[in-house]
């Protein structure tokens, strides 16, 4: 049987073909679960549709119990093992019998799969590691810029097409980085994007080979973290991997503008900020720096010795176009703190908050400091 079973695994005939061999030993119907319950590949009739999936706690308690007989096991109508290489859980194989049929040796034939099938899976898992350990190195390389035709080369061989415009999205969640990046793969495949994905600079990137449409992205990568907060941004459009480096830097700023709004669970694109591009070409030419501290250098300064925040309540108020109520809930603080602060505010500053101008220049100064800072 364990020959069988391995020539299917040694011709190149994957996990299906083994379970195929499976079938053909025990006349019994074979699944594949992977860890979580969901099936990887059936072999013979009357396949469940859809097919059952335990909720996360009855599969925890299955595989605790799977572990403790350290064998084949009957639940129900069905023979389960374990696919274990050493230590970890690759998955369930179960050989469905309602009837209770099952003889001797199909117990032996069902362990002899889960061993091949556990040297079949924890290949693919390791090829499957490698190339994510290649994608991340890739991605860290062209952000930080890198030589055009080693990143052709490099990205050719992982299957991705440098050559057509590409995206760079950064993603901050307030969840595990390793989930948010499993998120975002998913997010990115259900939305048809090809792409390269990684950690970088503590943020999940995507490099995608379309532009995301923000809403439909953030959507996909909060359904993927249980709903997590999660805030996007995207980068403008790159024609060659020189311009990677720069929509990074784009993304980082259209992050930054999502993190300092008034609802920083969503996503931002740097096309779509039209007045950030002014600022953005004036922080290029050195003139924006000059222009916040002019308008807001005493309350940078005050923010900095006292560690408070004047220059985050004087923009969540003019945000919210000075209405005490919206600007106090922004900033998760009473009616009657916020008009302290901005009584400080005006006292720091000699500025009159009812002056139009100066309120224009002051809305024009806090974003420019929203959108050039980290949060």
């Amino acid at each position: 049987m364990l020959e069988v079973l391995s020539a299917a695994a040694t011709a190149g005939m994957g996990e299906q073909g083994i379970a195929d061999a499976l079938y053909d030993l025990t006349a019994l119907p074979v699944g594949l679960e992977d860890r979580f319950g969901n099936l990887r590949c059936w072999a013979g009739p009357e396949q469940p549709i859809p097919y059952p999936k335990q909720t996360t706690e009855a599969r925890e308690l299955l595989l605790h119990e799977l572990a403790a007989q350290n064998g084949p096991a009957r639940i129900g109508g069905r023979v389960l093992t374990l696919v274990q290489p050493r230590a970890d859980i690759l998955g369930v194989l179960a050989l469905w019998d309602p009837d209770n049929t099952v003889i001797e040796e199909s117990l032996f034939a069902l362990r002899c799969g889960a061993t091949v099938l556990a040297l079949e899976l924890s290949h693919a898992r390791n090829l499957a590691e490698m190339e994510l350990n290649l994608r991340r190195d890739l991605v860290d390389d062209l952000l930080a810029g890198t030589d055009r035709d080693g990143a052709y080369a490099r990205a050719d061989a992982l299957g991705h097409d440098l050559r057509c415009p590409q995206y760079v999205v950064a993603v901050q969640t307030d969840g595990r980085a390793e989930i948010a990046l499993a998120a975002a793969g998913r997010a990115a495949t259900a939305l048809h994007l090809n792409h390269l994905q990684g950690l970088h600079d503590g943020l999940v990137v995507l490099i995608t080979d379309g532009r995301p449409d923000p809403q439909a992205l953030h959507h996909a990568i909060s359904e993927g973290v249980d709903r997590t907060p999660s805030a996007i941004g995207i980068g403008a459009r790159c024609d060659v991997p020189d311009d990677l480096p720069r929509s990074f830097i784009e993304a980082q700023r259209a992050l930054n503008i999502r993190l300092r709004s008034a609802d920083p669970d969503g996503a931002a694109a740097f096309d779509e900020l039209s007045f950030y591009h002014l600022i953005n070409a004036a922080h290029d030419a050195g003139a924006v720096e000059g222009f916040v501290r002019e308008w807001l250098g005493a309350l940078l300064d005050y923010d900095e010795r006292k560690n408070s925040e004047l220059v985050l309540t004087l923009s969540d108020y003019l945000e919210c176009g000075g209405n005490y109520d919206e600007s106090a809930a922004a900033l998760h603080i009473h009616r009657s703190t916020l008009r302290y602060r901005l009584a400080r505010i005006a006292d720091l500053s000699g500025l009159d908050l009812r002056e139009i101008d100066t309120r224009f220049n002051l809305h024009a100064a806090t974003r420019a400091w929203r959108f050039l800072n980290p949060k």
